[in-house]
């Protein structure tokens, strides 16, 4: 592909305008950034400018373990898993393409697993035929430390998730990301669903099970879209302590129609749906208000009011409907996830769930 050359597509253009913040706050390097997308014109470039990006830090890795150097392995391989990662997250087109993206992103992200400050391992745990996939990490010198667990949005998943992982991990608290049905490894054999609470009822199971941690003291974290699941969980999972939800709709059919094009049929394709109308009636499923005030755990709610995705008076109604405490973040000038603030909130929901969890 010619860098920088022809007019850029509509979809070219929204992702680079409205995905900057995110893509680097999350572990893309800004030179990155501006060139991979220099390089892309239409859409159905992306996934092979952000694979080919990909590769040149998996090769950095790949070099960094021959030479006996495995901290710098690690994080050459979380960059290639995230510039994968983003190559694939919302490229729902072209599922081969974009399954390829995806399967490095994992293996990267695996190869840099045991190697960082804070190791982890990748779990599997059964459900529906199927399996949930996640990364459990461990806070040094503690024997059974509190546990976080971690949900993704629409488009994220676990690969995107160091930065959030590590600020957890050094206030003493273990972190499970985990991807549920219609999320990352289980977006091709199970369909995203509003009763998040389900699947996750097992990851609770499993946690207590396996992943030796402190059972009394279980956190939940939810991102975007896994800021509807982790308040939804929290409503009907009394074993969760404290929760913390960035950016989530508090009722999705009410603000499905500013939805950016690209979302919508992403959550088409993770819903199994065939048509966008199907989709749409689907989307009003999600709706937290009939269980919002089953919610008694302290509640930490982040929203931005530049947020076109799920606008910050959507996201506050949940403030208003649950029955226990509530600390209400809506953060001026941030977009969706507050990620071009992410000063204003990431070090503040570490420390909120560190101190909920701890006492």
């Amino acid at each position: 592909m010619a860098e920088g050359a022809g007019e850029k597509d509509e979809r070219v253009k929204t992702a680079i305008a409205h995905w900057a913040a995110r893509f680097i706050t999350n572990g893309v390097p800004y030179a990155d950034f501006v060139e991979v997308t220099a390089g892309i014109n239409v859409w159905e470039e992306w996934c092979a400018g952000w694979s080919a990006r990909g590769k040149v830090h998996e090769e950095l890795g790949e070099q960094a373990l021959m030479d006996g150097y495995d901290l710098s392995a690690a994080e050459h391989f979380t960059r290639a898993g995230v510039c994968y990662h983003f190559g694939k997250f919302l490229f729902v087109d072209d599922i081969g393409q974009m399954k390829i993206a995806h399967d490095r992103a994992i293996y990267c992200r695996n190869q840099a697993l045991p190697r960082l400050r804070f190791p982890g391992v990748r779990v599997e745990i059964p459900f529906e035929g199927s399996t949930l996939t996640g990364n459990l990490r461990r806070p040094e010198g503690i024997a059974k430390p509190p546990l976080v667990i971690m949900l993704m949005g629409l488009d994220s998943a676990k690969e995107e998730t160091d930065d959030y992982e590590t600020r957890f991990l050094g206030r003493g608290l273990a972190t499970l990301s985990i991807e549920g049905p219609g999320q990352g490894e289980a977006e091709y054999d199970l369909a995203l669903r509003p009763d998040f609470e389900v699947p996750i009822a097992h990851v609770f199971d499993w946690a207590v099970e396996h992943a030796d941690i402190d059972a009394d003291k279980i956190g939940l974290w939810g991102v975007s879209f896994g800021g509807y699941h982790a308040p939804r969980v929290a409503a009907f999972e009394k074993r969760v302590k404290a929760c913390v939800a960035l950016s989530g709709p508090f009722n999705l059919g009410a603000v499905w129609e500013r939805f950016p094009e690209l979302s919508r049929e992403a959550f088409r394709v993770r819903t199994k749906t065939a048509t966008p109308e199907e989709a749409s009636e689907i989307a009003h499923q999600f709706n937290l208000d009939p269980v919002a005030a089953q919610i008694t755990c302290p509640l930490y709610i982040v929203s931005g009011t530049l947020d076109r995705v799920t606008p910050s008076e959507n996201t506050a109604l949940l403030a208003d409907a649950v029955s226990g405490p509530v600390v209400l973040n809506v953060i001026e000038g941030a977009t969706h996830v507050a990620n071009n603030r992410g000063y204003q909130y990431r070090p503040q929901t570490a420390d909120w769930m560190a101190k909920q969890l701890y006492g």
